[in-house]
């Protein structure tokens, strides 16, 4: 058996197996017999870079965007502003049609021709809504025990909104509101829901 000197990786032989020849590799290129019992937790590599999201030219602040998901789907809502990730904050308001602040994804709207004028909004209540901690949900400090195993059958609670957010809300729709009455038949326009029949084609339709 040939081997390498240096720092050279120790080269194989050859040998005859009947009428045919094989390489067998030298024992130190063989493979361990034993392995170890835990897997070894490697970073996965990614390949793509995270690039930030490029809202749509349609998108623009102001514009009436109609929901495609979520429970609020087919309502017709008005833009606010660009959240990173491609994400919308949007409004109803919510005494039009009962759509609240909320966050929606950029994928799920159909953008109109229709945009509403949002002079008059306080521009800090739209930061403080646009920040991340804004729509987290509070943790329960609730301890399961005999009380809440005897309840089981009872109904739920009902969520209560903070007075925070209701103040949010009312401020920001007092603006929108007195700018959407300006324009004819707009208000009926936002109450309305989108919904498609039998023989409609979107492809034709001019939003």
């Amino acid at each position: 058996m040939s081997v390498q000197q240096g720092s050279e990786k120790p080269a194989s032989q050859t040998k005859k197996f009947g009428k045919g020849e094989r390489e067998v590799p030298h024992h130190t290129q063989r493979a361990k017999k034993f392995y170890p019992a835990e897997d070894e937790n490697k970073p996965k590599k990614v390949r793509k870079s995270i690039k930030p999201a490029r809202p749509r030219s349609s998108l623009v602040p102001g514009t009436v965007l109609i929901l495609l998901a979520s429970r609020f789907r087919g309502k017709r809502v008005i833009l606010l502003k660009h959240l990173p990730q491609g994400v919308l904050l949007v409004t109803g308001p919510y005494k039009a049609n009962g759509v609240p602040l909320r966050r929606v994804n950029a994928r799920y709207v159909i953008a109109t021709s229709v945009k509403v004028d949002l002079k008059g909004i306080d521009e800090k209540v739209v930061e403080k809504v646009s920040e991340e901690g804004y729509f987290t949900r509070e943790k329960k400090n609730d301890k399961v025990g005999e009380e809440a195993f005897f309840k089981q059958g009872e109904k739920p609670e009902k969520k209560k909104i903070t007075s925070a957010r209701a103040n949010d809300q009312k401020a920001v729709d007092k603006a929108l509101l007195t700018n959407i009455k300006k324009e004819p038949m707009l208000l009926d326009y936002l109450r309305s829901s989108f919904s498609l029949r039998k023989g409609d084609r979107p492809h034709e339709m001019k939003w």
